[in-house]
């Protein structure tokens, strides 16, 4: 709406800022490939890498007796690593020392107690509530296992009772994950209602969440005048199921899918990722310039195509969030307000590249991907550039907004193409009530939004400062025309006095 002014003016101070940024930006951008980002374009922009490889395990790094097979689930709690050890029916407890060195120590293969089998069948993920208990999501036996930290069994989740559920379906827990009063929320295979929630006491309560149907416009008006033959033979329209969900320091769920279609995710029909509150209502914020959904170019290349395929979520303390896409290998990375921050990855056997990424998680600022077809797990640390992200994102969580505008400065000395760092400067700006020039941050990456917010307060603070001279000029506008009248009226008035006084 601002038009043609607004764009001259954004790319004259665009370029300005990047001449400044100088040969450092440009050497930065060019000695990475590894990772990079979208503009508002849609164009895609190298970047310096915000993780890089800081060691990759595999089963003879880590001294396994039995080598990993089929590895599908990855937990992180505390300086513990679990990998769900699949295809060898057990599962892998790592813990991370003061080096940040990997190394096994215990195998949970079997528990104690209980009143049927007390080994796994094809275990596929594991939580641990705040008081210490396990959580295994034991697939191949159809149930949810509750056990002590020592292993000794409490309860278990079956099948969940309800009606309205396909009394045929053979309950399949995939992921879970468990919140502070050790509810239950589980991913199962073949349900489609949303998660499986279940109370502290084992007893079922219902489906959170559930993900909206979607459908071809041509198959639903196909289907009014289709005879119950033809209906027979073509598809129901059912919600998609989740691939995988993670619990927040807030509890709140964040939920993925990878079971989408390009068209669908183009036109909003489905979201690849959601944030889930206790009512199962979506309140992850978009504000970026394109929907949160992995790649934005989805053609055929090295013989994958098609979107991005989610199998798993991790977010951070201050509420930034990496996607895993196991179709090409990629991790992508989002603010809290939904825009991109970073993406890296591929598909390969070098490190950092992966053929089938099924896990992430994180311990601190550490991340770590596991790989089911090579069962492998990469551990990444933040770069120096990457550093400076999360600190600029921390510090205006915590209120000190003009370190975090200095902090996003110096992320602009290392790319002068990083939009975030202008917008993060803006917003800091305008949370300093520096309005004009947070303004000036926003018309660059064309920030409509936050571009309004800080007009608005800008126009309202120019109004009180200058309310005198503004009710100057009003009482002039009305005062003077009448004055003049008044004048004109009396000049007439003694006029026509004399000629009255001559007349006598």
């Amino acid at each position: 709406m601002r038009g043609t002014a607004l764009a001259t003016a954004g790319l004259i101070l665009s370029l300005s800022l990047i001449t400044v940024s100088g040969t450092t930006s440009h050497a930065a951008m060019h000695e990475h490939g590894y990772t990079y980002r979208y503009d508002y374009w849609e164009d895609v922009q190298d970047s310096p890498d915000v993780f890089a490889v800081t060691a990759s395990y595999t089963s003879a790094d880590l001294a396994l007796d039995l080598k990993m097979k089929n590895p599908q689930g990855l937990y992180a709690h505390g300086d513990n690593l679990y990998i769900c050890d699949t295809g060898n029916n057990r599962i892998i407890e790592l813990v991370r020392d003061e080096t940040k060195q990997l190394s096994v120590t215990r195998i949970i293969s079997s528990f104690r107690g209980g009143n049927g089998v007390n080994t796994f069948v094809e275990p596929t993920d594991i939580a641990i509530s705040d008081a210490g208990n396990v959580f295994i999501a034991d697939q191949g036996n159809a149930r949810v296992l509750k056990l002590t930290a020592d292993l000794d069994y409490i309860m278990e989740y079956g099948k969940p009772d309800d009606s309205a559920l396909d009394q045929g379906i053979v309950f399949q827990p995939y992921k879970i994950a468990v919140d502070t009063a050790e509810r239950v929320y589980c991913v199962a295979r073949g349900i489609n209602k949303g998660l499986c929630k279940y109370e502290a006491d084992g007893s079922f309560s219902g489906f959170v969440g559930a993900l909206p149907a979607t459908y071809n416009l041509w198959d639903y008006l196909w289907k009014k005048v289709a005879s119950q033959e033809q209906l027979a033979r073509m598809n129901s329209f059912v919600p998609t199921e989740y691939d995988n969900l993670y619990m927040d320091y807030e509890g709140f769920i964040y939920a993925v899918t990878g079971n989408v279609k390009e068209e669908d995710l183009e036109n909003g029909q489905v979201t690849a990722v959601r944030k889930l509150n206790l009512i199962g209502n979506d309140i992850l914020v978009r504000n970026g310039d394109y929907d949160n959904y992995g790649d934005l170019y989805m053609g055929d290349g090295g013989g994958h195509q098609g979107p991005s395929l989610f199998s798993d979520v991790t977010v951070f303390d201050n509420d930034t969030y990496v996607c895993l896409d196991r179709n090409r290998g990629r991790a992508f990375g989002y603010d809290d307000q939904g825009r991109l921050m970073f993406a890296f990855g591929g598909n390969g056997n070098e490190d950092g590249y992966f053929n089938w990424a099924i896990g992430i998680d994180h311990i601190g600022t550490d991340l770590f991907i596991l790989d089911q077809q090579t069962a492998t797990l990469t551990a990444f640390s933040l770069t120096e550039f990457g550093q400076l992200v999360f600190r600029a994102i921390e510090e205006f969580d915590h209120g000190d907004y003009s370190a975090s505008g200095a902090t996003w400065e110096e992320v602009m000395r290392l790319n002068g193409n990083y939009d975030l760092a202008y917008i993060g400067i803006g917003r800091s700006l305008l949370r300093q009530e520096r309005y004009r020039e947070a303004m000036d941050y926003f018309e660059i990456k064309y920030d409509d939004e936050n571009y309004s917010k800080a007009f608005k307060q800008y126009r309202k603070e120019w109004v009180e400062e200058h309310i005198v001279w503004i009710v100057v000029v009003i009482l002039a506008l009305f005062l003077i025309p009448l004055g003049i009248g008044r004048y004109r009226k009396i000049r007439h008035d003694i006029a026509t006095a004399d000629i009255f006084l001559i007349d006598q």
